[in-house]
């Protein structure tokens, strides 16, 4: 195991999609491994390390709320973006007040976490100055300052996350007690094949409101 961080996220407003339920949106019931990490590496991440999800304590009762929310029918294809890199005189546009559509969503609401994380090296990718020493410090000190390479968020953009680092001991307890079945969750995506990226799941257990990732990462 690499180095390990502890760190706080919270938000008013979560929304972390179910892939069964894209039309009308409904958030999974706590925040999916491959989202802690996202929020993690939206702080720091080089190609030299992989961030791993230890643990996923739920510090708040798990509470939904209704919403609408204003989203585009369309997207941009991968050939309009592959042709404007290379030159293409066709604009790349999308105008969104056309294809503006509201829908309906089931988002989680005044959410608070706390991530247990850690990094490890990526062999294939590392240089003679890829330490774990320099990049566990260059991640403390991004977490102290509050500096991020992109602003942290809850699912959508729309909703962004309060991070910070916890250092001091022991750690906020859940207001959760006993055993909850979550169900299958999306755990993270396997890029192994870029031409095949293929969802990862696992059967999440929460107990006193903690999630321990460590089975499920094995059974990567």
């Amino acid at each position: 195991m690499g180095y390990g961080i502890t760190v706080r996220i919270k938000g008013n407003y979560a929304l972390f999609t179910r892939p069964e339920m894209k039309v009308e949106r409904m958030s999974y019931e706590v925040i999916p491994p491959s989202a802690a990490r996202g929020i993690i590496e939206a702080i720091y991440w080089k190609p030299a390390i992989r961030w791993v999800i230890d643990k996923i304590h739920v510090l708040n009762e798990i509470r939904f709320t209704s919403v609408r929310r204003n989203e585009v029918s369309e997207k941009f294809s991968v050939d309009s973006i592959k042709g404007a890199m290379k030159g293409s005189p066709e604009p790349l546009y999308l105008a969104s007040n056309e294809k503006r559509q509201q829908r309906a969503a089931m988002v989680l609401k005044d959410v608070d976490y706390l991530v247990e994380a850690h990094f490890e090296l990526v062999p294939e990718k590392a240089g003679p100055t890829d330490t774990v020493e320099k990049h566990y410090n260059m991640i403390l000190r991004r977490l102290r300052k509050g500096q991020y390479f992109s602003a942290p968020c809850l699912g959508t953009r729309e909703f962004g996350a309060s991070v910070e680092l916890i250092e001091d001991s022991p750690l906020p307890a859940s207001v959760l007690q006993g055993a909850r079945d979550l169900g299958w969750m999306l755990y993270d995506l396997d890029f192994s094949d870029p031409q095949n990226i293929t969802p990862c799941f696992f059967h999440a257990q929460m107990v006193d409101g903690v999630i321990d990732l460590a089975q499920a990462e094995k059974a990567r």
